[in-house]
C-alpha cells in the first residue's frame, strides 16, 4: 500500500527550551510521541498530517 502522507511532530523540548519535529508514518506512533513530550507541565506537542508529494519526473 502507498503512503499518501506522514505525521509531522512539533513539540518543545523542555530539555533545551528548543522547538523540534519528528516525522512519523504511523498516526498511532506519532500520538504516543506527542503525549510524551506533552506530558511536562511546560510541554507541548502538535501533530500535523502532511501529503507526500509526487517526485520530481525526468524530461
Amino acid at each position: 500500500m502507498e503512503t499518501t502522507q506522514y505525521f509531522e511532530v512539533t513539540y518543545l523540548d523542555t530539555d533545551c527550551g528548543r522547538i523540534r519535529a519528528e516525522t512519523f508514518d504511523d498516526i498511532a506512533d506519532a500520538e504516543r510521541f506527542a503525549g510524551r513530550q506533552a506530558a511536562d507541565e511546560d510541554g507541548w506537542a502538535i501533530i500535523d498530517a502532511v501529503p507526500v508529494k509526487e517526485g520530481l519526473k525526468a524530461a
